[in-house]
């Protein structure tokens, strides 16, 4: 089907290439500047729970000192852990996934770099990771 221009569509269109104005660039608002992050990610597969603890201290401070603003922290899921065949134990607090973000949230010297944990993973059982949101060096 050919469609014939109007007058009228042709008068807009000659007007428009005349025209000096400068349309919007859509593209623009989408990607400009997205939040940047400078991220690094510690893989806790294998640590004790207190070994585990201890690393992410370590961790968490070494990343504020150098500006890091995002942790990825891999717990794995809890699926394959041992204590999960332990009646005498918690399910929730002997996994890493569970442990670790509840010592950090419960260490104020800790709290006192960090902007927010991602407990939305840690809660999705499909998961075996969150993420740490640091401050700014003061």
């Amino acid at each position: 089907m050919i469609k014939k221009i109007s007058d009228k569509d042709k008068k807009d269109w000659q007007k428009f290439i005349n025209s000096t104005d400068k349309l919007e660039n859509k593209d623009q608002k989408i990607y400009s500047s997205p939040k940047r992050y400078i991220e690094k990610t510690i893989d806790l597969h294998g640590y004790t729970l207190e070994e585990a603890n201890k690393k992410m201290t370590s961790y968490i401070e070494e990343c504020y000192s150098k500006g890091i603003n995002k942790i990825n922290v891999i717990t794995g899921k809890g699926l394959r852990s041992k204590n999960l065949n332990d009646p005498y134990q918690s399910s929730n607090l002997s996994i890493l996934k569970y442990s670790v973000p509840s010592f950090i949230k419960n260490n104020d010297q800790l709290m006192s770099r960090i902007i927010s944990i991602d407990f939305e993973a840690v809660e999705d059982p499909s998961t075996g990771n969150f993420d740490i949101f640091l401050k700014k060096k003061k």
